[in-house]
């Protein structure tokens, strides 16, 4: 058996087979050039996202959405203009009937007609009178309205010369209220003080504002007490219901008047509008389930008979209704002072609906924190 030699290692040449040689073979594209990397500026600067991840998923889920803008109609609306013609075609008849009715006096006795005439002249006069005094008070309180916006608009800008020029119509605002005289006294002294525009707001709102709020307090207190003692005693629903309606209706013409407005009676209804709109927005129209819930849990509505604790309800609505009427009215938001509580009031009532049934056991722990 014969031995093979292995085979030693050679070396052979491969040629590229040309496009021509083998016409079906794909051809491929020649390789392209990478990039050569760069540095760019802008990736090294970190901007921030306009709200927080963390914020929103804190966010209260439960608070009322914003209102929606009002859409404002260009021109006159046409409820508008239907008012106006009926308020014509009405003024038309009470003129032509006033006529007949002055001129069928004189045919019976000149006398009569002459007394007629009269009536009609001081009924005229009277009904110019009450519209004129309703258009003063619409513009007395558009005028604290306006004071109000003015005053936040400029916090919230932070403008001194803005912040100065408000602090300065709230003072002149008050200028002649008899329970400011003490605190317009005490901003004369300061006048010529260096004090910083914001600092100076704070004061003359302390100065002005802190016996008025404590009266207001204790005008919307005595109103819920009112409400809640009636609603016990009443034999009928009817009568609460009417009771607490002229009752509220009352109170947000009083604290208008109070913060010094003048509620006439288009500027009564003006204001009732704004007070419920306001309820709507903050989402405090109903009685809250914490509230309830508190007094409960802490046994008030158990030591309170049925009609009392409807008592309670109808007056912790009607306090809520007043702190809304403050709000509405007040020539200045709360900045330098607390806004009223709630729960302040309601452990107020709470107790003293308690002390007409007789239970001196109700302290303040038992009612609402």
């Amino acid at each position: 058996m014969s031995r093979k030699t292995p085979r030693g290692p050679r070396a052979f040449s491969v040629d590229e087979p040309s496009p021509e040689a083998n016409p079906g073979a794909k051809r491929e594209d020649p390789p392209v050039r990478e990039r050569e990397p760069r540095a760019f500026e802008d990736m090294a600067r970190i901007e921030m996202a306009e709200e927080d991840f963390f914020e929103r998923e804190a966010r209260d889920e439960t608070a009322p959405p914003p209102v929606p803008p009002r859409r404002r109609s260009k021109g006159l609306r046409l409820g508008a203009i239907a008012l106006s013609a009926f308020g014509l075609v009405i003024t038309l008849a009470l003129g032509i009937w006033f006529e007949q009715l002055v001129r069928a006096l004189f045919e019976r006795h000149p006398v009569l007609g002459q007394v007629g005439l009269v009536a009609i002249v001081i009924l005229a006069l009277a009904l110019l009178a009450a519209v004129t005094r309703e258009l003063i008070a619409i513009g007395r309180q558009r005028s604290v309205d306006r004071l109000r916006e003015e005053i936040a608009t400029a916090l919230e800008a932070g403008n001194g010369g803005d912040i100065a020029g408000a602090t300065a119509r709230l003072a002149a605002h008050y200028s002649h209220h008899p329970k400011t005289a003490a605190g317009r006294a005490h901003l004369a002294e300061i006048r010529t003080d260096i004090i910083d525009p914001e600092d100076r707001y704070r004061i003359t709102e302390r100065e002005m504002l802190t016996a008025l709020d404590a009266e207001a307090r204790t005008l919307v207190m005595n109103a819920a007490k009112r409400v809640s003692v009636v609603t016990a005693v009443s034999p009928r629903a009817l009568v609460d219901i009417g009771y607490v309606l002229y009752e509220n209706i009352r109170l947000i013409r009083v604290i208008a008047e109070h913060y010094g407005g003048r509620a006439g009676t288009f500027g009564t209804l003006t204001l009732v509008r704004r007070v419920v709109s306001h309820l709507a927005v903050t989402g405090t129209i109903a009685i809250g389930d914490g509230l309830i819930q508190q007094l409960v849990g802490h046994g008030v509505a158990a030591r309170l008979s049925a009609r009392l604790g409807e008592g309670v309800v109808n007056g912790l609505m009607t306090a809520r209704i007043g702190i809304a009427a403050m709000a509405v009215s007040r020539p200045a938001p709360f900045v330098a002072l607390p806004p009223p509580r709630m729960a302040d009031m309601a452990r107020t009532l709470t107790r003293y609906t308690a002390a007409q049934r007789g239970d001196t056991n109700l302290d303040g722990k038992s009612g609402v924190g």
